[in-house]
């Protein structure tokens, strides 16, 4: 009796784990509608960790009369897989673009899931570049080691259309009645970032050009650019009605967060700029990099050395190939 009642108990586990697995797998994220027919899936503000599973980016997706088009594709083949699902229980309408803000891997290591699902990918042209670093390898291996189920399937995605061309410059996408406006913002934050116009709502989606609720992380862009590209989207979208970032909350006019990571950033270049100027080693000047007032901030801890470090060394640099004078 005992071994009849084990062998069925057995038999039902293995009917059922494929079935979970899948379940699993199409899990659906939450979903926030931020304006008609546009939505925001918001990752949490933290590090990549197991509890996470690298959901700490956000993404979101426009649903027009012709199709869906879908703004960043979270951080993993199994995240994308997740963000899929989120859209089909919104509408069954083709998925038509998948526009990637930039490539670090809270953005963009979902990408898969949306390609196979038939989405044109628009991506900037040094994406390119970034899938064939030293970069792009260490972060796969990184990730592969936390979460190895959730990147089993990861592939690296080519862009089908790549946005490069003068900064600041743009390309237009239009489908159904909507125009998204595709705007080459330098490499500020990663090897190629965009901002993209949605029209006829008026919404910015900007990447990490400027974070909301957390401390910004500055790794392989450029600090410089952040402050010139912040300063552009100021002055060419004064009349923006809402602004979605790539960590945070989506916000309306003032949009204090630009203020907030201009601050920051300046602040960072003009202390290290004076750490140079006196002569300081690198490692002096970041244990003397100290902000107190952003110490609640979120994420402070984890990055405001790194980006310290970063800027210390950027700035050295500029100094180093700066032309001389006459």
């Amino acid at each position: 009796m005992i071994a009849r009642i084990f062998g069925r108990w057995v038999m039902l586990v293995l009917l059922l784990t494929p079935v979970l697995a899948q379940a699993e797998k199409l899990e659906t994220l939450p979903v926030t509608r931020i304006a008609p027919n546009t939505y925001a899936v918001y990752g949490h503000i933290a590090q990549l960790n197991t509890q996470n599973r690298g959901f700490n980016g956000n993404a979101g997706f426009v649903v027009t009369t012709d199709g869906v088009v879908v703004i960043d594709a979270l951080g993993t083949p199994l995240l994308g897989k997740r963000l899929l699902a989120s859209i089909r229980k919104i509408t069954n309408k083709p998925i038509r673009y998948l526009i990637l803000t930039h490539n670090h891997p809270d953005h963009s290591y979902g990408t898969s899931a949306l390609k196979d699902s038939g989405a044109t990918v628009i991506a900037h042209a040094g994406t390119q570049d970034y899938l064939h670093s030293s970069d792009f390898e260490s972060s796969v291996d990184y990730r592969r080691e936390i979460i190895p189920q959730d990147m089993r399937e990861f592939r690296a995605i080519a862009p089908d259309q790549a946005i490069d061309g003068d900064i600041f410059s743009k390309q237009v996408f239009r489908l159904g009645k909507h125009s998204f406006e595709v705007y080459n913002v330098d490499h500020h934050h990663s090897y190629g970032d965009l901002v993209i116009r949605q029209l006829p709502e008026n919404i910015l989606w900007i990447g990490d050009l400027a974070f909301n609720g957390r401390t910004t992380y500055i790794g392989d862009g450029h600090s410089g650019a952040t402050l010139k590209g912040i300063d552009w989207l100021r002055s060419a979208f004064p009349d923006a009605k809402l602004m979605m970032p790539g960590h945070g909350k989506a916000q309306r006019p003032p949009f204090p967060m630009l203020q907030q990571t201009y601050r920051y950033v300046e602040r960072l270049r003009t202390k290290m700029g004076q750490a140079l100027e006196a002569g300081e080693s690198l490692e002096s000047a970041v244990d003397e990099c100290d902000f107190p007032d952003w110490h609640k901030v979120p994420l402070y801890a984890e990055n405001h050395r790194r980006n310290c470090s970063f800027v210390y060394r950027e700035m050295e640099q500029e100094v180093f190939f700066a032309p001389e004078t006459p």
